[in-house]
Parts: C-alpha cells; structure tokens; sequence
C-alpha cells in the first residue's frame, strides 16, 4: 500500500522521533524527552514498510513517531501498546485518513471501514452460510480432481490463483447468490476470465487503497471500474447479503441505504473477503509443502477424526487443533499486510505513556507485532506447535494481539468470523484432498495428486 518512489515525491522533508518517557507517579504524569535525528528519504527501491521496520530496529523502539510535512505517522509494534489503540481506546482512533484511494472506493466514504468518520460499535457480526461455504469447498476440490483426471493423474495448479477464485466464489455467493458472473471454466467450476478480471481489480484496489501518487489514483479508479461493472447489475435482483441491505428499513419503513450506500457496502465486504484468507492459506501451503514433516501431521490429524471416506465438513473445524495451528501461525509470520489500515486520533491522547497528537496516523505493525522476538521464541520459524501449549482448544482470533489475523474495535472487521471459517476449510480441503510438490514458488504452483479414493470427491 505505501509507494517508496510516490512517497518520495510527496515528501518535503521529514523528522524522526523516538518518543521516550518517565512516569514520576502513580498517576503517570508524563514528560517527554525527543529524541531526534534527521533522515534522508526512504531508498527507491526499497518499500517503504521496510525502511520504517528497520528504523525502529535500529532505535530499539516498538513506537516511533514519523514526521511527514505536517502528519504525525506513528508505527507501533507492540501488542501490548495496540491493545490500548484498538482496544481501551479505540474510540479516540476510530476515524481513518482521507485519501483519494479510499474515498473512490468507498463511494465518498459511504461504508464502515473506510469512512473518515467514527464507525458503529462492533456489535453484530457477519456469518457465514455453513451450506454456501460447503459448496464452495466442493466445488475447490472438484476442480483441482478434474483438472489431475484429464492430465493422467496428476496436474500443475496454480495455488495462488485457486485461493483467491475460492474466496472470490464464496464471496459471490454471499452477496449475489451466483458462483459466475459469466459462464465460467470450461467444465463449469473453474474461474472464467469475468472472475479472474474481478478478483484481481479486488487484489489491485486493495494494493493501492492508500497510496500517495495520481499514478496509483488511476490504477485504482481503473479497477473499480471493473469491479463495478460486475457488481452494479445486481443492484435490482436482490439475494442474500444484497438482499438485507435492500429490505432494511428504519423507524419509518423507509429504506435506510440507498442504492449508492449499498453499492459501496458490497464493494467494501468483496474487498474485505477475498485476500487475507488466500494469503494466509497461501503460506501456509508454501511452508507446509517445504517442511514434510508440518504437512504430515496435519494430514494424520485429518484421517484420525474425519477420516477418508469423506470430505472435511464445517462441523469438523473446531476438531482440527494442527491444522488450526498452521492457520495461525500462517497470520503470525506471514500476514496480508505489513500494517493494519491507519487509525486517526481525533484527539490528544496518552497511550501506554506516549503522548500521541490529535490527527496522528496510527500504524499497527502485523508484520512488527507477529515476528516480535520479545513474545514468540524464534520468530521467523514457521512452527504450528507453539499454538498448541498445554493441550488447549486453538483459537484463531488471538485476543491479546500477540499477532493478528483480523483487526479489533470499532474498526475491527465485520467479517472476521466469515475470513476464519473461509481459511480453515481452503487449507484442510487442500490438505485432505491432494499431495502437493513444489512445482514453482512464486506465484505458487504445485503438482497435486489426488490422495483419496476416487468417490470420495464431488463430481
């Protein structure tokens, strides 16, 4: 999402400072002490996430306060420190910054995430369709067996481009009620180039969602134009999440969103569905394919409680301890992005003893917070076990923040119970369906062989 080149040109000048404090009571009277040092800009060619992370090493710091022009850019890579933004205080940053990016796809800040404004207290959250998510998982591991039938047992597959169409289909089918905007594959389960179009103007979007440049500003508004022309014919059909959006009503029985209003909202809920799980899902098969031994135990554990004459149902998850484990830990060491999206404070605020200026932009380090060597013994290890401590249930959301996998507060997503759900299937289909090989590693490919009796798969 951050541009090193469009950074740079935005850029004047800017000031780095390591925020240190005393506390001399009980009441945590705070005196700061600045520490300053001027930097050159942020190298070309390196991005800018890095620059920042290797900054903060450098100082020695989990919280540094980045001055650009005017805007007080604050990284923060401390669970401890972002549980009091997204959580004790979560009011205080419930706003986000206005850019072109955002306010284009969001349709002038029409929907939650993205909007300028406060948001709604988290108190409902979206769930999933058991049944819609089962379709989908069947339709996955049809695909691929057909795919290996017809190239004489095995084939070379595209993970990367399996993950995303799954989430994309599941997608789909929550909001419009329809796997295909067209007609699809040739054998009818696979993506058509309709889908492959609208999955990644979704991944370009989100990519540039807040990017400094005019450049990036066209790429986005291209995209959408995409995105919109597949999701804007439903507006008059009404299914599923579509549907509730056009049946709610207020006090007065009139419609409480309007055509627009509801465009963006499904705009926003697409964007929000389709790349974390693939991502998360993505690397975990990247790892497990590398580490043998990762993958054999979560195939046991599959043959142990589900068994192989018969696919992995959603009623089965909470059973999956191992895989669970890999699911997190794939959120931990890889996450979908190196920063939360920015929080804004609408107000001067201590935070854990840090004096934040009212406007500042908030950055939630996933990448810093995940690979923090302070909390998780060799961080950059790909290793499900340390999830699995004292033989407990695994739970994917991770309530003290020591990594995350979907954001928290008022600005947490909605979806969050939906993205879990949608990851865990995709890896333990995947898993129990197919043995994968490395084929190529970026983007991902693998040969996959079935690795059930042949009427153990949908057909």
């Amino acid at each position: 999402m951050f541009d090193a080149i469009s950074m740079a040109a935005f850029i004047l000048s800017f000031i780095i400072v390591a925020l240190t404090m005393k506390r001399t009571d009980i009441r945590k009277t705070l005196l700061v002490t600045p520490y300053a040092r001027n930097f050159p800009l942020p190298p070309g060619n390196k991005p800018v996430f890095r620059w920042i992370h290797s900054l903060m090493e450098e100082l020695n710091t989990d919280i540094a306060c980045i001055r650009l022009a005017n805007t007080h850019v604050i990284p923060v890579s401390s669970s401890r420190i972002a549980r009091e933004i997204l959580k004790k205080q979560d009011s205080i940053f419930a706003t986000r910054p206005l850019t072109m990016g955002s306010e284009y796809c969001s349709h002038g800040y029409l929907t939650i995430a993205k909007s300028g404004g406060n948001s709604r207290d988290k108190s409902e959250e979206l769930q999933i369709d058991a049944q819609k998510g089962t379709e989908e998982a069947d339709n996955l591991v049809r695909y691929i067996n057909n795919f290996c039938i017809k190239n004489g047992g095995f084939a070379v597959f595209d993970l990367r481009l399996v993950m995303r169409q799954y989430c994309g289909n599941v997608a789909r089918k929550m909001m419009f009620g329809v796997r295909h905007f067209g007609k699809g594959g040739e054998d009818e389960s696979g993506p058509g180039m309709e889908e492959i179009e609208h999955v990644e103007s979704v991944f370009t979007v989100l990519t540039h969602l807040y990017a400094f440049a005019l450049s990036d500003y066209k790429i986005v508004s291209a995209a959408m134009r995409n995105i919109s022309k597949y999701n804007d014919p439903f507006k008059t059909e009404p299914q599923d999440f579509l549907d509730m959006f056009i049946s709610a009503k207020d006090t007065d029985g009139k419609p409480t969103l309007s055509d627009k209003e509801i465009k963006a909202q499904i705009t926003e809920l697409m964007l929000a569905t389709v790349d974390n799980p693939s991502n998360a899902v993505e690397w975990a098969m990247a790892e497990m394919i590398n580490e043998a031994s990762i993958m054999q135990k979560a195939v046991e554990e599959i043959n142990m409680i589900v068994g192989k004459y018969r696919m992995v149902l959603e009623s089965d998850l909470p059973n999956l301890n191992y895989g669970k484990a890999c699911v997190k830990e794939a959120f931990r060491l890889h996450p979908v992005a190196p920063f939360n999206i920015p929080h804004v404070s609408t107000a001067d605020v201590v935070v854990d003893g840090y004096f934040i200026p009212k406007g500042s932009h908030m950055l939630i380090s996933r990448l810093g917070i995940g690979r923090n060597p302070n909390v998780w013994d060799t961080p950059l290890k790909f290793d499900p076990e340390r999830h699995l401590y004292n033989n407990k249930n695994v739970e994917l959301n991770e309530p003290d923040l020591n990594l995350i996998s979907f954001s928290t507060g008022r600005r947490g997503c909605m979806g969050s119970n939906i993205g879990l759900a949608m990851t865990h299937m995709l890896l333990a289909r995947l898993i129990q369906g197919f043995t994968c090989d490395l084929f190529m590693a970026k983007p991902l490919h693998a040969v996959g062989t079935p690795r059930l009796a042949p009427q153990v798969y949908p057909t």
